[in-house]
């Protein structure tokens, strides 16, 4: 992700050094192709992130359900 973010830049910066006009769009297509690049990993980070969250949020629902069940059997064992 580091590489391909980082391209973007360069190439757009190039670009506007380009020796001609089929280069100065050759860099910006690079670069379009980059900033596709580096979405495709920030949707898969994304996806690892909320998977993680949501790992989470069932763990916690599962502490939610075993504490009510502590909760009510001391209840009934007074």
């Amino acid at each position: 992700m580091i590489r391909s973010g980082t391209s973007i830049g360069a190439n757009i910066r190039e670009s506007q050094r380009a020796e001609s006009s089929a280069d100065f769009r050759h860099k910006l297509r690079i670069a379009l192709k980059e900033a596709d690049e580096t979405k495709y990993w920030l949707l898969l980070i994304d996806s690892e992130i909320q998977t993680v969250e949501k790992k989470l949020f069932e763990m916690n629902e599962e502490l939610i359900k075993l504490l009510v069940a502590i909760i009510i059997s001391s209840a009934r064992n007074k």
